[in-house]
Order: C-alpha cells, then structure tokens, then sequence
C-alpha cells in the first residue's frame, strides 16, 4: 500500500473541488477541512482506491461524499455506502444531502426497520448514492428490488464496526455483485487483521491514510475513573447528572439496562431518552432528534449509538457500564470532544472490573486518571483470575446480594463485565 502525506493547506479550495460545490460548501458552513478531509479528498478525487484510518467525530463521511458528489453528479455510474447501523446511514445521508440537494444529487437510503416500499421507490428515482446497512441491502438483493451492476465507487464506513458485528459475509457477498472495476474506499477506527485481508482482496494499491494511530482517544476529552460497588453505582450516576449542566449521554451495556437507566433518570426530574435496538426506528429517530434538538437533555444509549450519534456539544460521557469491546470505549468518548470543542467522559467500575480497565488502559496506551471523588481505591495490578463475566457458584459478577438497604435508584446492567447479549442489531 502506498501512503499519502499531511498538507497543510488550510481551506477546500486546495483540494481540487470545483468551484460550484466550493461554493455550496461555504454556503453550508463547511470552510475548513479537517485533517482526513485534508487528506483524502484529493485522493478520492483522483479515482484511487483509499484506505482510512481515523476515528469517529473526525469529519470521514465529507472525506469520502465530496468526491463521491464530485464524480458522480454529471457521470454515469452510482455510489454505494455501506454503514453498519441505521443511525449511521441516516446520518451519512442527511449529511450528504445537506450539500449535495442543490446540486441535483439523489439518494435512497436502504435501512432495517424501515418500509420496503418506501425503499424501492427511493430505488426507482435512478438514485446517485445508495446508503445502505449491509443486513437490507442484502434483503434487496435477494428479492431483486436493487442492483449493484451500475456502480462505479463503493464506501465501506466504520469497517471495523461492521466486522464486530458479524457483517463480513455479507459484506462479501455484496461487493463480489459489484463492478471489479470500481473505485473502493474503506474508512475504519481500527485495522484488524480481518480488514487488512479485505482491503488487499479487493482493493487495488490504496492509498492508506492514517490520522491518528489506532487506540487513540479523542485529543480534547478528558478522561476520569470512578470505581464503585454495584449497589452504589445508580446515585453517584445522579450526582454526576446533578453536577453537570450541560448534555450527557450515557452508555448501558444491555437494552434492558438502558431501560431501565432512563427510566430511573426521569424519576430523579431530567429529561431522558433512550436508543437501543428494542426501539422501532420512529423511536430511535425521535429519541435522537430530541436529543440535538435539546428535549432530551439525557440520551441513555447502548453501543449501537457508539458510532451514529452527530451531536454537537455534548458536555459529559458517562460509561455507566463498561463495554464489551475496549475498542468500544473510544468510540463512546468520541461523542464528546467534536468539532473542536472539549468534552469530558466519566467511567464507573467496579472493583472486580480491573481486567476490563486494563484491557481499556492497553488499548489506550495509558492509565485512566482515578477521580479524587471515587468512593473505592482500585488495584490496577491486581487481576481477576477466574473466568472472565463469571463469579464463584456461577454468579455473574457485579450481582448484588438481595437484601435490605438498597439504593431508591435503581437502573442499570446488573450483570457485570462481559455479558454476552448482543446490544445492537440492524
């Protein structure tokens, strides 16, 4: 794979647009590109196959929509975008019809949850770009409502996403329908081996462009551990919703854990909604909407929101329970911090959780700064050496004994590291 260097030439005018969407670009507000803009555009312009490397919140879907805009709007030929959540793909559309609407540029956005009809007419408007889930796509192919004969780029975004989510086969199955002849970019936080073996299977010569290396948190978030017995978990969650004024999102590791966080938040007197994937996609619109909106000032989410939220100023991440994947954990801080604002994200553990800390802390290539106001010491050195989500006689751990003087607060995933329920789903 060649590579491709930083330029650091400041505005989109130096990367080769022309001037008709130079312009609908400064009418929208975008005016200066971000380092990934920066970089790949150029290259996705020329028609070369393009492998990124950047997280999320660092601008990829105009890195790869500019030019897919660009080359299309007078050529013959489609696009296709592959994003491994509805909330995702919604919002690579909205974001590509924010600038290219005026230009003519037709999409269809082809997502679970969603009417087959409404779909299939959005399919026979000849659309230019195709937003897909990989999970409905493949449903359209299947019932041959859509082809992929015509397209002339194709867009893997948050490729890792879509490989922990078990989409690979069908990710597969789905290029192996498309032109060999197309250009190809894939756009991913991380670089498995899995996606390497992808990217030299079907990629010609990419170019790799890597922003930041993987691991790394967001450069404005600052980062802060609060160990916690289970039982005490649910009122230091409402001290630190208290203490904060601005926008919170927090994760729950399980649906029914997010059920009943919000829940148990709205008692207290704030403003909460929830995402996860019990919710039908109105919910999950309306719950998301309202939240950018300001109507929710708390949005309680599982990781199925860790990649589809586009919310500007959030003020606090709150990790009410650790992820299953330490990947995860960067895309959950990366919610806040964006768009060159500082933000702030809080992690509750447990102190039988150090594995998974350690595991988070690896990743990141640094300890989690211990708050001063955490109610437990941890023992970093220390690991759990029975078997990982497992406590003795077969109890999950975290589980709290039954018994008199608990919390009024209740909500949250009461199993425990590592649970073993899928938290999102098409």
């Amino acid at each position: 794979m060649s590579e491709t260097t930083n330029t650091p030439e400041l505005g989109f005018k130096a990367l080769g647009l022309t001037p008709k969407l130079l312009s609908v670009l400064d009418k929208v507000g975008f005016v200066v590109p971000t380092p990934i803009q920066e970089q790949a555009i150029p290259v996705a312009l020329s028609g070369a196959d393009l492998l990124g490397i950047a997280q999320t919140g660092t601008g990829k879907t105009l890195a790869f929509g500019l030019p897919m805009i660009e080359r299309l709007r007078d050529a013959e030929g489609i696009g296709l975008i592959l994003a491994p959540t509805r909330e995702l793909a919604l919002q690579i559309d909205e974001t590509l019809q924010s600038v290219g609407r005026t230009l003519g540029i037709r999409t269809a956005v082809l997502i679970g949850g969603a009417p087959m009809g409404k779909q299939i007419a959005q399919l026979r408007r000849d659309p230019h770009i195709i937003v897909a889930t990989p999970g409905r796509l493949k449903d359209h192919l299947f019932q041959r409502t859509c082809s992929l004969r015509y397209v002339s780029i194709a867009v893997l975004d948050e490729a890792d996403r879509m490989l922990d989510m078990g989409f690979w086969p069908v990710i597969r199955d789905i290029l192996a329908q498309v032109p060999s002849d197309r250009q190809t970019m894939l756009f991913s936080a991380t670089m498995p081996a899995e996606i390497a073996d992808l990217a030299k299977s079907t990629m010609k010569d990419p170019v790799r462009i890597e922003i930041a290396r993987a691991g790394t948190a967001a450069e404005l978030v600052s980062q802060e551990l609060y160990v916690s017995s289970f039982e005490d978990k649910p009122d230091l969650l409402g001290r630190l919703l208290n203490d904060e004024k601005g926008t919170v999102l927090v994760f729950s590791r399980t649906r029914h854990g997010a059920r009943k966080v919000a829940k148990a938040i709205r008692t207290l007197g704030h403003t909460a909604a929830e995402l996860h994937a019990d919710r039908t996609l109105a919910q999950r619109r309306e719950a998301l909407d309202g939240f950018k909106s300001g109507k929710y000032r708390v949005l309680v989410a599982t990781d199925i929101a860790a990649r589809g939220i586009d919310v500007k100023q959030i003020s606090l991440v709150i990790n009410y329970d650790l992820p299953d994947n330490p990947e995860d954990y960067i895309h959950r801080i990366g919610r806040t911090g964006r768009a060159g604002e500082t933000g702030h994200a809080i992690t509750i553990a447990t102190p039988d959780q150090n594995r998974d800390v350690r595991d988070i802390e690896k990743l990141l290539r640094k300890e989690l700064p211990l708050s001063p106001n955490s109610a437990l010491p941890f023992e970093r050195s220390n690991f759990v050496l029975r078997p990982k989500g497992r406590a003795p006689h077969g109890r999950p751990q975290g589980r709290p004994q039954q018994g008199p003087g608990r919390p009024p607060f209740r909500g949250g995933d009461r199993r425990g590291p590592k649970s073993a329920q899928p938290t999102h789903g098409r």
